[in-house]
């Protein structure tokens, strides 16, 4: 594989600068810019090892072979709208977005003729640590990151960015973008809206800090998620809304017969619903541990 003259990553927090830190464990990279919003982000990641320098979007577009973008995905127009003008003939962009169709549409309302440069991607990897301190060189290791080209993407760059994912320990799978948000709205949009939502349940009652104070593991395991980025969580909810509405109906369609069974003291209803769940959740937990 050839090495990547020079990389930038918008976006030095978890999932960015992870990636530096991966790109820069394989040998892959001669230098890593670092570009953000904020001074100090970027100072502590550079401090860290993560990236040699900083620069701005229009630097980073002018200099770059390869640029990932690991930001928000409601700010993908206006990143590759700046970075456009200055955008090397040769150089790939890709993202880390959680949402596939809607950066698609993105890129091709910026990117117009030279979108082919523009190969999506989305690591299935995360944390709800935040920022430069919590990037880790094998966050990718053994996790699976999805790619999903468009029909202006040269074989041979979706072939290299695949390349450069498995070097830094990933399993790289390919799909079509809505496909792509389909499915992830099911495993993970959905469980975050969820813990969200449970959080926000308890909140609004009258003795939320004495439920709080009671809770335990199971409440540690469940809510997890919801400390995740509000900002990042509520951008990829409206660029998915279609999906995620279509996941919390038929949740509620489940959670009704649920209820019912319930209701109705049904124990065997409830021990089958129960019992199929717990068979479901140990197969995947036995399916994981063997790909690791």
């Amino acid at each position: 594989m050839d090495k990547i003259a020079t990389l930038a990553v918008v976006g030095v927090g978890l999932i960015g600068g992870s990636f530096a830190a991966a790109v820069r464990r394989a040998g892959l990279a001669g230098r890593i810019l670092g570009v953000g919003r904020h001074v100090d982000t970027l100072r502590r990641a550079q401090t860290l090892g993560l990236i040699d320098g900083v620069a701005t979007l229009e630097e980073a577009a002018a200099q770059s072979d390869l640029i990932l973008l690991a930001v928000p995905v409601e700010q993908t127009a206006a990143c590759l709208g700046r970075m456009a003008p200055h955008l090397r003939d040769s150089a790939l962009v890709t993202d880390a977005g959680s949402t596939k169709a809607g950066v698609v549409e993105a890129a091709r309302m910026v990117l117009q003729g030279r979108v082919g440069q523009f190969v999506p991607g989305h690591p299935i990897a995360g944390s709800h640590e935040s920022g430069p301190e919590a990037a880790r060189a094998d966050l990718y290791d053994g996790r699976r990151v999805l790619i999903t080209p468009i029909p202006e993407n040269r074989p041979d760059d979706v072939a290299r960015l695949q390349a450069i994912w498995e070097a830094c320990g990933a399993r790289v799978d390919c799909l079509d973008a809505g496909r792509h948000d389909a499915l992830l709205a099911s495993v993970s949009h959905f469980p975050h809206w969820l813990a969200m939502v449970y959080i926000n349940q308890i909140l609004g009652t009258d003795d939320a800090q004495a439920r709080f104070d009671m809770a335990g593991t199971g409440f540690r395991d469940f809510t997890r998620i919801a400390a995740a980025s509000p900002e990042m969580w509520r951008d990829i909810s409206l660029q998915n809304a279609p999906a995620l509405l279509d996941e919390i109906r038929s949740w509620q369609a489940a959670f009704d017969v649920a209820a019912q069974a319930l209701e109705q003291r049904d124990g065997e209803a409830l021990l089958a619903l129960f019992e199929r769940a717990s068979l479901a959740r140990q197969q995947w937990g036995t399916q994981v541990e063997t790909k690791q």
